[in-house]
């Protein structure tokens, strides 16, 4: 069975834009994330970074939320297939989770190599 609809630019972009309104109203994570982003934003273009440094930070701002809307995807199938407690459904949520932990890790790292380099 085929459930993947014939690909239409305006129909995807409309699919993607239902995603992020999903996300916006039930994934407090991803809200809190998108709600610091632009401050994140402001201080990577005032700070004096070269623009290699800039891009980085921005490249690594933006995997966050990406990834937390991968671990909101996940979290979504592993609702949907169980809603009893099952080892592999945690492992799952929780492996997700980690990757935005990650994503998280590796931002805070590279502000901190970039800043103690113009110190």
């Amino acid at each position: 069975m085929n459930n993947k609809p014939k690909y239409h630019i305006f129909k995807n972009t409309k699919y993607a834009l239902d995603g992020l309104l999903h996300a916006l109203k039930t994934e407090s994570s991803f809200r809190l994330e998108l709600f610091l982003a632009p401050f994140i934003i402001l201080a990577i273009i005032l700070i004096d970074f070269e623009l290699w440094q800039k891009s980085i930070l921005l490249f690594s701002a933006f995997l966050i939320l990406i990834v937390e809307l991968i671990n909101s995807a996940v979290e979504n199938c592993v609702d949907l297939i169980t809603k009893e407690f099952h080892p592999l459904a945690k492992s799952a949520k929780d492996i997700a989770a980690t990757a935005v932990m990650f994503s998280i890790i590796l931002h805070i790292i590279f502000w901190m190599v970039f800043l103690f380099c113009i110190l």
